[in-house]
């Protein structure tokens, strides 16, 4: 029961911690968004590259991008919160319940990684070269964000033993 209640509590952890980061970016919209809205226009990287051409210079286009960041860290958040809740519901079933329980953990765990590895690493990393900015540069904090995701879904998705 112990190790079962742990894969809650972590998952539940992650589930606060994209709670959080979509609640500060609603309530503190421009600090995040600046930071979008420098990525996408490639303002600050090395003067000259030749990738300048995948500038998105449209406040139209930032805004929507910054949504579509809130929108996967919003469903990132529900879906983790609710696997946890299910593996909880569940923490005194047979092992092949508790396992089938874990079915919106780890597709919230995508979610996470697809927004914080996907959107950030590969997206803004490596097309909007945000890896050239000294100010703006975002994939340090993004890599812990999905390290610590794929941790705990590899600790979640261990299988588990029945109940003595």
């Amino acid at each position: 029961m112990l190790v079962r209640l742990s894969k809650v509590i972590m998952l539940l952890g992650l589930a606060l911690f994209a709670f959080l980061v979509t609640f500060n970016n609603l309530t503190d919209y421009d600090s995040n968004f600046q930071f979008v809205r420098h990525v996408l226009s490639m303002d600050t990287t090395f003067e000259g590259n030749e990738a300048m051409y995948r500038a998105i210079t449209t406040p139209f286009m930032w805004h929507a991008g910054y949504w579509l960041i809130i929108a996967g860290e919003g469903l990132t958040f529900v879906l983790l919160a609710w696997g946890g809740l299910q593996m909880l519901a569940a923490r005194a079933a047979t092992a092949a319940e508790f396992q089938r329980a874990k079915q919106m953990a780890v597709l919230g765990a995508t979610v996470g990684f697809l927004v914080w590895f996907v959107g950030f690493m590969a997206i803004g990393g490596e097309w909007f070269l945000m890896w050239q900015s000294d100010t703006w540069n975002g994939q340090q904090p993004a890599f812990r964000f999905y390290m610590s995701i794929l941790a705990v879904l590899i600790f979640v998705m261990q299988h588990d033993a029945e109940l003595e």
